[in-house]
């Protein structure tokens, strides 16, 4: 009895193995077909959405530049900006100096005597005037404060110059109000001396132009110039053997002025964009910080390997370039934006492009404009009454048209035998 039992419950599993695996397979092959269809076609259905479209590449650019290299007798001493490093100057401007031959012992002399006249004020009764001397110390105090919150080391260094000043315009009223022959005078008198010495043997450059200044000087600035565009070569630019994107070094010798108004990058490309380009022609620019930019086409030299170099004109981003001499950029050939479709749901028919909307399980063939194709998507709009009229609709045509909108969902590979008239 009991081994009978135990027989009928084995059948039982049994029957149950054989279910539940057909079952599994049921599943695996529903699962597969699943898998095939996707792979073969992902979706058939497309959502329409405002997109943005761009035609674009990225290429290697040499960035020239109108700017002119100044530098004086006294390069071998050093020097001391005036001006900072991007900061706009006008023309005949003095934009930095070169140290005199003893400045260092002058300096020194200078501050010995800066400790001397305040120790002297502080004991002297100088008979001051309140209203400029308070104002002289709130002006410093302030700097004072402000010292606390720089982290910037250029620009703490030109707050404590500034202290140094205002401490100066003090020290010169006490010495003006002290009596002749006191000892606070005298020390200001001999101050004063060092100070004439130090100037008189420092020598000042102007800039020539007015424009940014800039310190990063390469022995590039008079050959790769915008008057010499038509002897530029694809051979000359790769042979320069720059760096891209590396920083070029700041110079302690000259420093140099750029126009601000516009500069250019040269790039070499052999794209078909490149290939169809005119003068003139207007593009846009997206430099490594992300911002795009106008640009123009301002010359074009065929190369006969089939590769074109294309002179660029920015009249922006200016400053974003003077660091650097090659860089990498983004050339945006084109970009709109509007309702953005994949290329698989436009159908072309008598020369005319179509999508087929489906709305509540009734398809609808929509006669669409193609503002822009790239390789996967495309910028559609529906067309106005003008431009069916051109298109040689008649008015019933025209009244019974139906246009395309965001949100509308189209088909992706549509058969137009299967939509209805």
């Amino acid at each position: 009895m009991e081994k009978q039992r135990k027989k009928q419950k084995k059948k039982l599993n049994n029957k149950k193995v054989v279910v539940i695996s057909g079952i599994l397979l049921v599943l695996l092959i529903y699962l597969i077909y699943v898998i095939y269809l996707l792979i073969k076609q992902p979706t058939n259905v497309f959502t329409i959405e405002e997109g943005k479209l761009y035609k674009e590449e990225t290429d290697i650019g040499y960035v020239i530049r109108n700017e002119k290299v100044v530098r004086g007798e006294n390069y071998k001493n050093g020097m001391e900006q005036i001006i900072t490093e991007g900061e706009k100057a006008a023309a005949n401007e003095n934009i930095f100096r070169y140290y005199s031959t003893n400045e260092e012992n002058l300096k020194n002399k200078i501050a010995e005597l800066d400790g001397k006249i305040q120790e002297a004020m502080a004991k002297e009764d100088t008979n001051i005037p309140t209203s400029d001397v308070k104002t002289l110390e709130n002006q410093i105090d302030q700097k004072i404060e402000n010292i606390n919150k720089i982290t910037n080391m250029s620009q703490l260094e030109e707050e404590k110059k500034q202290i140094d000043e205002l401490v100066s315009k003090k020290a010169k009223i006490a010495g003006e109000t002290s009596p002749q022959g006191s000892y606070l005078r005298s020390l200001i008198d001999e101050r004063k001396g060092y100070e004439s010495e130090l100037n008189s043997g420092a020598e000042y450059v102007k800039a020539p132009i007015s424009g940014i200044v800039s310190y990063r000087v390469d022995g590039l600035e008079e050959t790769l110039t915008p008057d010499n565009f038509s002897n530029l070569s694809k051979e000359y630019l790769e042979g320069l053997n720059l760096s891209t994107g590396k920083i070029v070094a700041t110079s302690n010798e000259a420093g140099k002025v750029i126009d601000n108004f516009y500069c250019y990058i040269a790039t070499i490309t052999s794209s078909e964009e490149a290939k169809q380009a005119k003068v003139g022609d207007k593009v846009k620019v997206r430099l490594s910080n992300n911002i795009e930019t106008d640009a123009e086409i301002t010359n074009i030299i065929k190369e006969d390997d089939g590769d074109i170099i294309l002179i660029l004109r920015l009249t922006e981003q200016i400053k974003e370039l003077i660091n650097y001499r090659k860089i990498t950029f983004d050339l945006i050939w084109w970009n709109a934006s509007g309702l953005k479709v994949p290329n698989q749901a436009i159908v072309t028919e008598n020369e005319l492009n179509y999508v087929v909307r489906s709305r509540a399980g009734y398809l609808s063939k929509i006669l669409v404009k193609i503002k822009k194709q790239g390789d996967k998507y495309s910028i559609i709009e529906s067309y106005d009454t003008e431009e069916l009229k051109e298109l040689g609709f008649s008015d019933t045509e025209i009244a019974n048209y139906k246009k395309i909108s965001i949100y509308d969902e189209i088909l992706i590979n549509p058969d137009l035998s299967k939509v209805e008239e």
